[in-house]
């Protein structure tokens, strides 16, 4: 029997809410070997939109990320050096590909990695079995919390199941 083939490297991004003005405030990110990590971004002065409904669904307040926030400098050297040369996916590249670039232009850096699409690892019909594989994994692992690094193991997982069944 084949091994099956080496997992992605998977990554997941909270934010402040949605649009132009929003911001990253929680990068979490899992390894092909499994290895997650998972950063609260401190906002910085010009970083002020705040969406409460975003709030309620990753549950994570400003006060938290004050106390207990890195800095975008310090979030994008970590970035760059877990995940430095590697193609890093993930399944909102819109919101996270313009998430990541305000956090890596804080930053003064540029990304030693790339960001792709999941889209970019499945054909049609098996995107179209993502969404459901995801919420299979979510039960799976007993997550609770709408969290970055959560997120990620999910959709990892979720990608695997979906590998699997082609």
């Amino acid at each position: 029997m084949p091994a099956p083939p080496p997992l992605p490297c998977v990554l997941d991004i909270e934010a402040s809410g949605f649009g132009g003005r929003s911001y990253p405030i929680e990068i979490g990110y899992v390894l092909p070997d499994g290895h997650a990590a998972c950063m609260l971004v401190q906002p910085v002065p010009g970083w002020t939109h705040w969406d409460d409904a975003a709030e309620r669904v990753h549950g994570i307040t400003r006060a938290t990320l004050q106390a207990h926030g890195r800095t975008p400098r310090e979030v994008a050297a970590v970035l760059n050096r877990d995940l430095a040369g590697r193609v890093v996916y993930c399944d909102g590249w819109a919101h996270d590909y313009s998430w990541l670039a305000a956090l890596f232009e804080e930053a003064g850096l540029q990304p030693a990695f790339r960001l792709e699409s999941v889209g970019a690892l499945l054909d049609e019909r098996h995107l179209a079995q993502l969404d459901q594989a995801r919420r299979e994994a979510v039960l799976e692992m007993g997550l609770t919390r709408h969290r970055a690094s959560n997120d990620a193991r999910a959709l990892q997982r979720a990608l695997r199941r979906v590998a699997e069944a082609a």
